[in-house]
Formats: C-alpha cells, structure tokens, sequence
C-alpha cells in the first residue's frame, strides 16, 4: 500500500491547509473563492475519511494477526477484518481517482419538444415533472426559468434550475447526477390525439449546462450582444402583454439566441437571458477546450433527433431503458414520479467504471 500512502499524503496536507484558510474570517470577503475553498475542501473530506477508515482496519487486522501469533483464538476474526480491510482499500482506492471538478456545481436543464410535433411537447412536460420530482427527492431547489407552453398543455421548450442547498460533495452535487441526461429521450405511446390507439413515437431532447457562479467565468463584451424587445405571447401566439417585456439576446460570435419572456419586467428577462447565456457560453467553452486535448468526455446530444436516443421510455410495456448503460426496467411510472436515481445510477457506475479502467492502466 504504499503507492496509495504516496497518493494520499499531499490530500491530508492540502486538506488540513484549507481547513485552516476556512477558518479566516477573511476568506469569506471573496464568496467565489470561499465557495471553491468549501467544495475542495467537502471533496478532500471524502479521501480523508476513506484514508482513516483504510487505516484503522489495517491496524485492525495488523493487530490480530499478531495476537493470533500469541492466543490461536484470535484467528477467528481475521478473515473478516481481511474483508473489511479490503472493502476499505477498495473505498480509498476509488476516492483516489480523479473526478469531474465540476461535480458539486448547480445546473440549469433545457427540454425541447422534438419529433412529434403536439405529443413531443407533452413529453416534454413529462419530462420536467419528472426532474422536478426527482430533484425535490434529492433535496434540490428548482426554479423555471422560462418556458414556452404548447396548445395541448406541454412545452415546446422548458428551462429550469437545479440548485443544491448548502455545500455539498462532489457525489451528492447537481451535475455529478444530471449531466448524464443531456440527449434525446425517446417515448413510445398512445397519444391523446390518436383516435385509433395505435402505439406512436416521438422525443424531445434535453440539454444540461453548468449554472455559471462567477460572472467572472465567462467573459461577455457587450458589443458583442445584440438585444431585440418584443411582446410577450402566449400558447397559439397570442400576446399576453401590453409592453414590450420579451428580450431575445443574440450573441454574434457564436451565434447563440436565448428568449426570455416569463418575468414581468423587461430588466428582469434580459438578466435571466444572460444567465442562461453565461451557461451557454461556458458548454461551448468547455467542449471547444475538451475537443483541443482531445478529452473522450461525453459529449451532449446538440439536436433533437429520435435516431441519437439515449433513453426510451415504452409506456404500454411501463418500462424504460437506457442505452447507453444497458439498464432496463419495468416501472416507467415510478421512474416519472421522480424515482429516477437507479437510471442515473447506471450511468455513474459505468462512468465510474471506466474511470478505474484508465487508472488501472
């Protein structure tokens, strides 16, 4: 064990080192540089606890094995410490392998209507009630942001928050669980609108991008922004205001449009504008420099098309499959109620999974 001891030790150092700078007052004068403190400092934790887990089963089973040497009796107990001992190695061990730094970050989800015209709108609204839920189980906070309603109560497009509350570690964080869901979801189903019940598919696709803290993260110029104001509308486009609150922010470098019309107040949608831009901005960032190093990061579907499917959801047979993963099973309604967490599951096992791959190469 002593590759791991020469793999934890600089941890504990740099562990102890931000618990100290934490526990100056003045620190927290500059809460992005705290809040990156907090997160490191709740991700070091994990290895820490692992580490001292590791070690006192190690004693443990050191010990025994020496008293077995004095009093036969004792070598009783040691096949048991040796599995304890080994579970707590493989613990650290995993601890040990580099995560995604964004991990304990917050996120902000968009869900478009895609092939299907009406019954992919009402997917769509399927799909936020069952992040929704999902999210309250966890113990998030949402909000929507905007969304854009269809004639038969869906959504053409629907973006929504998704926040922890309080620092939390990296495995619990928002992105850790969500950024596997950035694709098109397939759903197979009678819709409403079909009088002969037969059996129809349609997707809708759903993009995952980091909530952006720091405004300091992604630089905008503003003479690179182009703001247009109209009226607000409704479902069929009717206007639903007698102002012109609607903000559409187009910026022309990269060409990304974002429209807000849900707030009141015209200030009020062009700063939720910009948020969701900021977000935007920062995907296209990450990915452009992922693709420079040539990451094998997993890349977000950017079109909403049924063929680059992630996920069916098969409402005669209630089941579901990922196919990424391979998981299936057979309580779809369950699973849209928000019990969402053994899908994401499959997709961290597996993420898990080949991360310990390349390690072990």
């Amino acid at each position: 064990m002593s590759e791991t001891f020469a793999a934890v030790e600089p941890l504990l150092a740099e562990h102890a080192d931000i618990e100290a700078q934490l526990s100056d007052a003045s620190v927290h004068a500059d809460q992005a540089r705290a809040r990156q403190l907090g997160r490191r400092y709740a991700e070091l934790g994990q290895v820490v606890g692992a580490y001292r887990a590791w070690k006192s089963a190690a004693d443990d089973l050191a010990a025994a094995r020496e008293m077995a040497e004095e009093d036969p009796s004792f070598a009783s107990e040691i096949p048991d410490m040796v599995v304890t001992e080994e579970q707590a190695r493989d613990r650290l061990r995993t601890v040990l392998i580099p995560r995604d730094p964004d991990d304990s970050r917050d996120v902000i989800m968009e869900i478009k209507a895609g092939e299907g015209g009406a019954e992919s709108a009402l997917f769509a609204g399927d799909l936020l009630r069952m992040y929704m839920r999902y999210a309250e189980r966890q113990g998030w906070k949402t909000e929507i942001i905007e969304a854009t309603e269809s004639d038969l109560g869906g959504y053409k497009d629907v973006q929504i928050a998704v926040k922890a509350k309080g620092t939390v570690t990296p495995e619990e964080g928002v992105w850790a669980h969500l950024k596997y869901e950035g694709g098109v979801h397939r759903v197979q189903r009678v819709p409403v609108t079909e009088s002969q019940g037969r059996i129809h598919t349609s997707a809708a696709g759903v993009l995952v991008f980091l909530e952006v803290e720091d405004e300091g993260e992604v630089e905008i110029d503003t003479n690179d922004l182009r703001i247009d104001v109209y009226r607000s509308s409704g479902p069929g486009g009717q206007s639903v205001n007698t102002t012109d609150s609607a903000v559409r922010i187009t910026h022309l470098p990269t060409g990304i449009v974002v429209s807000m019309q849900n707030e009141k107040s015209q200030l009020q949608n062009r700063e939720q504008a910009m948020r969701v831009l900021r977000a935007r901005l920062l995907a296209a960032k990450q990915e452009e420099a992922a693709a420079a190093a040539q990451d094998i990061r997993k890349s977000q579907v950017r079109t909403v098309d049924r063929s680059e499917r992630i996920r069916t959801y098969n409402y005669p047979e209630n089941r579901i499959a990922d196919h990424r993963t391979g998981y299936k099973s057979y309580n779809l309604d369950q699973v849209l109620d928000g019990d969402l967490q053994p899908v994401v599951q499959s997709a961290i096992d597996a993420d898990q999974a080949a991360r310990l791959a390349i390690a072990g190469e």
